[in-house]
């Protein structure tokens, strides 16, 4: 039995809500961090799932564009922890509303 396109999008949709939920009703820095990155794993999910359905020529884009999606999330997530690292040595809180007074 084969897997099919709308299962896999469907999937997609339950892991991005979930990082969307987290993302947004987290005070903690590190939860958010990671709720952006599950949403991202879940639209490189959803990319695959899509390429699924093509044939196989346009198929290879589907699959090559989650490659470049999970590189720059990498360097997305070692600039945030380093960013956060750096905050939290002076402010020794992880708390986003700590941050809120750095606007301007």
């Amino acid at each position: 039995m084969e897997l099919q396109a709308m299962y896999v999008q469907i999937l997609a949709l339950v892991i991005f809500a979930i990082g969307l939920i987290v993302a947004v009703s987290r005070r903690n820095v590190f939860f958010v961090l990671m709720g952006v990155e599950l949403a991202l794993n879940a639209v490189n999910l959803s990319f695959v799932g899509f390429a699924k359905t093509l044939p196989a020529e346009a198929s290879i884009v589907g699959q090559v564009v989650p490659l470049f999606s999970i590189a720059v999330a990498a360097a997305e997530a070692c600039v945030g922890l380093a960013m956060v690292i750096l905050i939290f040595r002076n402010r020794e809180s992880v708390d986003a509303d700590t941050y809120s007074n750095m606007k301007g």
